[in-house]
């Protein structure tokens, strides 16, 4: 009877030249670790999602009112726009606000002034008493806060005030913040 043994080439090949495999190992790693390397790296990378926020406010309305009478036809117009991704509507009590997302690759101000078009185009369709026209706002991922510090503690509050003035130039120092803002501290004034 014969041996009818079938091999594969290159498991053979590998199994016989383990030297030239170790080799081609490390120089396959050492690639690797050069790519990596020369990959560009952010901290805070910009990110860019076209998203466009639009809000109305409609004193002495109920949800029901603010959806029918405000979101439906600035939403009905809005969707008609090219490039649309998502849209997404919220009525409560007084307010209406809508969130236009686009497809990547978009310009926002372009999609800003789409917006601001076809909500302009639906006025006619709003209530006639509506005071301040809707808002049309484009989010700024960059913008939104990243990081949070309260500071309290048995101390009057000129003293907070300093510490937190302490903070804030030591944290606008770095190079990768934008803006750091204090809230909720009361300024010093006197008065004559």
């Amino acid at each position: 009877m014969k041996d009818t043994t079938k091999e594969f080439f290159a498991s053979s090949w590998s199994i016989d030249n383990r030297t030239s495999i170790y080799v081609l190992a490390v120089i396959i790693s050492l690639m690797g670790i050069f790519s990596y390397n020369s990959l560009p790296k952010e901290r805070f990378p910009d990110i860019v999602i076209p998203t466009i926020y639009v809000s109305t406010i409609y004193p002495g309305a109920s949800p029901a009112d603010m959806e029918n009478l405000i979101t439906k036809p600035m939403e009905k117009r809005i969707k008609s726009i090219n490039g649309v991704k998502k849209v997404t509507s919220n009525s409560i009590q007084d307010f209406s606000n809508i969130i236009v997302e686009f497809n990547t690759g978009i310009d926002v101000a372009t999609c800003k002034q789409k917006v601001k078009d076809e909500v302009d185009k639906s006025k006619p369709d709003l209530p006639s008493d509506l005071k301040n026209p809707p808002g049309v706002q484009e989010i700024d991922f960059s913008e939104i806060p990243i990081m949070f510090v309260n500071l309290y503690g048995d101390y009057d509050l000129n003293k907070l005030k300093k510490y937190a003035d302490e903070v804030k130039d030591r944290v606008e120092s770095q190079k990768e913040i934008t803006r750091v803002d204090i809230v909720g501290a009361l300024n010093r004034e006197i008065q004559v």
